[in-house]
């Protein structure tokens, strides 16, 4: 069989320029395009595949730099095309960048079959998002199997994926080693620099080079000769690669996939393993992962779940004491003094399917950025963690009213189920309002940070969620009693908690104090 879409020569990778024009471009000719940040996006990429389309290209720039001894990106493709071959040298002719080889050899990200045939290999997919890593057996999200017409890249996208950030999904389909256990996810957080993918792709590429030496002595991984490419190693599907024989960079794999061509286009086989290809259990998903948050008392990757990177746990990322910041959010100098975000992606994945993906952008304030580059969050934290703490306050007290409302006006220890289950209902927009503006929304938390008069800005925003509270109860009149002298017991007692509640100097003292000098 001859080499099908090489990488290294065929431009198969679209790109979108800022201005808005549409290019293709060769694997070599894209890191030129990167150090010269001359791309606004990746129109074939699909939002779940942006981290580890991401992350892919700054480990295979870092691990092509190293082994090449350079410092810096190289400026044209004939260098890059050079440090990606020196990268494969039992392949020089370029079989482990192309899509499409003899099972017997690497492709791209498609480990070399030592039976030398797929004649076994009964599981074929047609399409590429029918190879990719979600699970959408119910088609109530995104829809599956449905790209009827693919280019390479499509596959190329979904390839690694797949690879690299899939769990497990019964049997013989086993996890990548960078997550906490197969039902796990591979989350990511680091700082965004302004600029387009090139800007951010250059600040990663320089600081995993940087942290190399960190990465092999608190990992245990091998400085000289280290697996880097997963896909260069013959896969029976019976045997596992040691941890410690991985290269600190290494981009991986998990799953026994080849690509085939039939009637000119692209078809996949797959096929099963006893074992996952890392052996990398006890780790937890600590591998040295540049954007991989670690909870610290646990010992354990961060793992999201279905609420995604809501404002507590955000919050508690980026200024708190659980978590152990990924390598790629610490913020530097060179990263700018405007227009900074931090970026927080990943897929909930449960037990034989995904809960979405999420994504988040967090911009930094210049004060916010201060305290963050002098390594003290200390503050940050204790304004965070105040704000949090007011959110569920006003919550309680909105909570408490709407189910009394549901109830007819009963008090609190006499609430049935179906009011309580009504209550959680009515309260989410309240919760979710509070969570999209938590950072950078009117009165939030960097407009209280970057206040001369931190106070007025609490108050201001304590008066407003107070309102956004009785507009939801008064809202939800609708829902409650309707007839008679019931319905009006129920509104009275309903409104007359969620005042009361308001202005009690446990709930918030300074919303209380101000209530009270009202009357004065």
């Amino acid at each position: 069989m001859t080499l099908h879409y090489s990488l290294l020569d065929e431009p198969l990778i679209s790109i979108r320029s800022a201005d808005g024009q549409r290019t293709c471009l060769s694997l070599p000719a894209l890191f030129v395009a990167l150090t010269d940040d001359r791309i606004h996006d990746f129109p074939a990429l699909r939002p779940h595949q942006r981290h580890p389309w991401h992350a892919f290209l700054v480990q295979l720039a870092a691990m092509a730099l190293h082994q090449a001894k350079a410092q810096t990106p190289f400026i044209d493709e004939a260098n890059w095309k050079a440090a990606l071959l020196a990268l494969t040298p039992d392949d020089s002719d370029g079989a482990a960048w192309c899509l499409v080889t003899s099972p017997e050899r690497p492709a791209l990200m498609q480990a070399p079959v030592p039976e030398q045939t797929l004649q076994d290999w009964k599981n074929r997919l047609t399409t590429p998002d029918k190879l990719d890593m979600l699970v959408t057996s119910k088609n109530h999200d995104l829809k599956s199997n449905q790209m009827k017409q693919c280019a390479p890249e499509d596959w190329l996208m979904a390839l690694i994926s797949l690879q690299t950030q899939e769990g497990f999904l019964g049997a013989g389909n086993y996890g990548i080693s960078r997550m906490n256990g197969g039902f796990a996810s591979r989350p990511a957080v680091g700082v965004v620099p302004p600029g387009g993918w090139g800007k951010r792709w250059a600040r990663d590429v320089s600081c995993l080079m940087s942290c190399r030496a960190d990465i092999v002595s608190t990992m245990e991984l091998k400085e000289q000769r280290g697996i880097g490419l997963v896909w260069l190693v013959p896969w029976t599907g019976n045997d596992s690669l040691s941890f410690g024989a991985l290269d600190p960079f290494y981009i991986e794999i998990c799953r026994r996939i080849r690509l085939t061509v039939h009637n000119h286009e692209i078809v996949a086989f797959s096929t099963g393993s006893k074992v996952s290809r890392i052996e990398a259990k006890s780790r937890n998903g600590i591998t040295g992962d540049l954007w991989m948050p670690i909870d610290i008392s646990a010992a354990k990757a961060l793992t999201i779940t279905a609420k995604g990177f809501d404002y507590k746990l955000t919050a508690e990322l980026l200024f708190g004491q659980k978590y152990k910041g990924s390598l790629a959010q610490t913020l530097t100098t060179q990263d700018g003094t405007q227009g900074i975000v931090m970026l927080a992606q990943g897929v909930t994945r449960g037990q034989g399917k995904t809960e979405g993906y999420h994504e988040r952008r967090i911009p930094i304030s210049p004060k916010t950025r201060s305290f963050m580059l002098k390594r003290n969050t200390d503050v940050l934290a204790k304004i965070a963690e105040e704000r949090v703490s007011d959110i569920n306050k006003i919550r309680g007290v909105l909570w408490t009213a709407l189910a009394s409302l549901f109830d007819g006006g009963a008090s609190k220890d006499k609430f049935s189920d179906s009011a309580k289950d009504k209550a959680n209902l009515f309260t989410r927009p309240f919760e979710y309002d509070e969570d999209r503006r938590f950072f950078d929304g009117s009165l939030g938390l960097n407009e209280q940070i970057e206040s001369d008069q931190p106070d007025e800005v609490r108050l201001a925003w304590h008066l407003d969620m107070a309102d956004r509270a009785e507009a939801i109860l008064i809202a939800a009149f609708e829902s409650g009693p309707c007839h008679g002298e019931q319905r009006y017991r129920a509104r009275t007692a309903a409104l007359s908690r969620l005042h009361g509640g308001l202005r009690s100097d446990k709930t918030l003292p300074s919303l209380a104090d101000y209530y009270k000098k009202l009357k004065q």
